[in-house]
């Protein structure tokens, strides 16, 4: 029966969504999307779907899907997801994650909603000890 799975709760893995750096200035265009592991451990068979939806100008726009893989991500460590235009900050972004961790399969989607990517909401990012936007 249904009630007889277990149901885990994702915990101490986060998005982070940070401007670009390049040799000391901050690119205004493109922003870098990461996946953070805070946990002491590793997980595996990582698989992120990315994909943007929402009005612009009264007009539906969607991005196309984009799936990124990575066998492993160590404990305390920031994978690079993909770069992410800032003028896509203005509809919603989605990045739904499902990784392996400890025998059992977990997933979780993260969004950020139309207008949530800004320096207002900034944070320091854990592992990157940078600025950015971050959903735990």
């Amino acid at each position: 029966m249904k009630k007889d799975i277990p149901e885990y709760k994702v915990e101490e893995l986060a998005i982070a969504i940070l401007p670009r750096i390049e040799d000391g200035i901050q690119d205004n265009e493109m922003w870098d999307v990461y996946l953070v592991n805070l946990k002491a451990d590793t997980i595996e068979n990582v698989l992120i779907n990315s994909r943007g939806y929402g009005e612009i100008d009264g007009e539906q726009m969607k991005t196309t899907i984009l799936r990124h893989f990575f066998n492993e991500v160590g404990p305390q460590q920031a994978h690079l997801i993909e770069p992410i235009q800032t003028k896509l900050f203005d509809i919603a972004n989605e990045y739904w994650v499902s990784f392996t961790y400890d025998g059992y399969m977990y997933d979780k989607r993260y969004v950020f909603v139309r207008g949530s990517i800004t320096e207002d909401n900034f944070t320091t990012i854990p592992v990157l000890e940078r600025r950015g936007v971050m959903i735990k």
